[in-house]
């Protein structure tokens, strides 16, 4: 068995003796929502809170990815994890990990990923449903957090992989926001360049129908560390335009 736990955490969870694999495989907690089943096991997440601090405990049983490096498979769990220290060293803001552990016994491959609630930050999918709402500098500054949380994954030779607006957490900070990211299962280094850069921002874009061409502009004028009129940002505009098309028509023919 292979386990890691966060330094700053342990004292709290020895607290509650909750700091080894066995004790958080067996606590008794409400799950969140319905587990996921498939890949021949399941994988559930649950909410604990702990002395006033929330955390997000997820746990599977023979739920298993196969990649070229697995090829008979690994818990999902291990790979999220590898992604999330990978994310830390780079510089990355995304979610903390606390606990990881996985376990075999008698033929079960059993994973725990425990990370910390991201109480006090919204995900941008709820702020986008009250879009028109937002005073005009808080959209501003939703963007320009987005622009430059995207800069820093790419500028690190990353992409999320689901850049999606619900799995891009916000927090006003003043007049400004910050940003990070959750589920990074599917990151994986960037290996084309530019065509692997749109292909990670337009999904965003699609999934914000609300935002206007001036609106994109402002994301991709921090993006790209430029101004919003530039060459270079008509460049991008323009190509993240056409691969939408191209994906709606996908969509729509399927």
């Amino acid at each position: 068995m292979s386990h890691f736990i966060a330094g700053s955490d342990q004292p709290l969870l020895a607290r509650h003796g909750l700091a080894d694999f066995q004790s958080l495989w067996d606590v008794q907690l409400d799950a969140v929502d319905e587990p996921n089943t498939g890949r021949g096991g399941w994988s559930s997440v649950f909410r604990l809170e702990l002395e006033g601090s929330g955390f997000y405990l997820k746990r599977q049983s023979n739920y298993l990815t196969h990649t070229l490096h697995h090829p008979f498979g690994e818990p999902s769990f291990s790979r999220e994890f590898r992604n999330i220290s990978r994310y830390q060293k780079l510089g990355i803001p995304a979610l903390q990990a606390v606990f990881f552990g996985e376990q075999k016994i008698k033929g079960e491959r059993r994973a725990i990923l425990m990370t910390r609630a991201l109480d006090g930050w919204t995900d941008l999918d709820t702020l986008l449903q009250g879009w028109a709402e937002q005073p005009l500098p808080a959209r501003r500054a939703i963007l320009q957090a987005c622009g430059q949380l995207a800069r820093t994954l790419h500028g690190a030779g990353q992409i999320h992989g689901c850049f999606y607006p619900k799995h891009i957490f916000l927090q006003a900070v003043g007049n400004a926001y910050r940003a990070q990211l959750i589920d990074l299962e599917k990151t994986r280094p960037i290996l084309f360049g530019q065509r692997d850069r749109i292909k990670d921002l337009e999904p965003l874009l699609r999934r914000a129908p609300m935002w206007q061409e001036a609106d994109v502009r402002e994301l991709l004028a921090v993006y790209l560390h430029g101004d919003s009129n530039s060459a270079e940002a008509d460049t991008w505009f323009e190509r993240l335009g056409r691969r939408g098309s191209h994906k709606r028509r996908e969509q729509h023919s399927a």
